[in-house]
């Protein structure tokens, strides 16, 4: 059964200018070496000092930037790496200081910490319950699964530290997502990772990202890719192992990401709907009921979500900190300026109008629209650069919840029975 998708009139007079940040005050410093990171190589991409670290000046223009660009009643500050609490809890301090004198009558800041948990000992947990951060917590399922690729340094493993993190938060109710990295072990394992997820962290709010980047990413933004580099849907290359894939051997395969979907849905489905917070399923379920999506992923367009490093330098998206993407310095432009920017808006547009002709025909363009652009690794049927590495396994996914959805949508009252 196919998924419908209601539509719901705008909401009046809504507008009010948004836009999220991802602050790295540490840049790619880690205290941990995961096979699978992302961001470890922008030291030396962007040619950043291995000790180089946020200032004050810069932390203070930043706060200060952000809050008069928005409008909304809530601000939200976003801390990631890297690894954050490298920082110290001192800079924390000075975070929630700088906040208090910058914060607009009548607006609601609020902060949330992305961490490996490494750091996290009962100063941390005290600073943390003390001001109400919100917490994401990267764990990637059980011990095997989780030391797979999420290593020390010296190669050994961190999962016990990273418990130990949980159950500190746990113990002081401050609220934690779990952030599971699926890639090509772990989506192996669906109902193994989600219970231990749920169970054994102890958290009702689970975060899954697919691990995909082509095996340039340390040279080259995905988007950059040569169309001749691209290989077409489905054949060996556009899964990982193969000698010629366009991705790297830790990167989940499409069809073990759609079956990992499935699997989890009706984990989730069965015994926790209302009950454990999925971010894909939520988003999904939302934008079924006619609203907009709740990740950025999903979305018809992108560009409300930019990447803040810690010399200032600010870029189009987390996943796009490459030159090419380099908005300007908020020590010389307002980083409101940048966000809606001429050059951000097409970046942002260029989500929907690049889509490849099998998208815009696809039953569930208004569910997908195509994922995230950086996963746009390959040619469609028709030959045409553009379509979403992933596209496989989330077509499998929407195809096989689409009565499930219906149900859901019925009991929610937005479809009658």
């Amino acid at each position: 059964m196919s998924i419908p998708v209601l539509n719901l009139p705008a909401l009046p007079g809504d507008r009010h200018y948004r836009f999220h940040a991802m602050v790295k005050p540490t840049g790619a410093r880690c205290n941990i070496d995961c096979d699978y990171c992302f961001y470890l190589h922008k030291t030396d991409l962007l040619h950043h000092d291995r000790h180089s670290q946020m200032n004050e000046a810069t932390l203070e223009q930043h706060i200060r930037q952000y809050i008069e660009a928005q409008t909304g009643d809530e601000v939200v500050f976003s801390w990631q790496g890297g690894e954050p609490t490298l920082m110290g809890l001192a800079f924390f301090e000075r975070i929630v200081e700088l906040q208090r004198r910058h914060a607009k009558p009548g607006q609601r800041i609020a902060n949330d910490l992305q961490t490996n948990g490494i750091a996290l000992d009962d100063h941390w947990i005290e600073f943390l319950s003390r001001h109400g951060f919100h917490v994401g917590l990267s764990i990637d399922g059980p011990q095997a699964l989780h030391d797979a690729y999420r290593k020390t340094r010296s190669g050994k493993s961190t999962f016990s530290q990273v418990m130990a993190a949980a159950s500190r938060l746990k113990a002081a109710n401050i609220p934690f997502a779990a952030l599971c990295v699926v890639n090509r072990l772990n989506a192996l394992h669906p109902r193994e990772v989600y219970r231990f997820l749920v169970d054994e962290v102890g958290t009702w709010r689970v975060q899954f990202t697919p691990a995909v980047e082509p095996k340039l990413y340390r040279q080259q933004a995905p988007a950059q890719l040569a169309a001749a580099m691209l290989p077409t849907y489905d054949t060996a290359q556009a899964h990982p192992g193969h000698l010629q894939s366009i991705v790297t051997d830790w990167s989940v395969d499409p069809d073990d990401y759609g079956r990992f979907l499935i699997g989890v849905w009706e984990e989730w489905k069965d015994n926790d709907l209302g009950r454990v917070h999925v971010n894909l399923f939520e988003t999904l379920i939302a934008q079924a009921a006619g609203f907009p999506a709740q990740t950025c992923t999903q979305s018809e367009f992108c560009g409300k979500a930019l990447a803040v490093e810690h010399d200032g330098e600010v870029f189009s998206c987390d996943h796009f900190v490459y030159p090419e993407y380099r908005l300007g310095n908020l020590h010389h432009t307002h980083l409101g300026d940048m966000a809606f920017s001429t050059a951000q808006q097409q970046f942002g547009l260029a989500k929907r109008e690049t889509l490849p002709k099998q998208c815009r025909r696809c039953d569930y363009l208004r569910l997908c629209w195509g994922e995230c652009p950086k996963n746009r690794l390959l040619k469609s049927q028709d030959g045409e650069p553009g379509l979403n590495y992933l596209c496989a396994g989330l077509y499998r996914f929407y195809q096989h919840i689409g009565a499930d959805v219906v149900q859901i949508l019925q009991h929610l009252g937005y479809l009658k029975r």
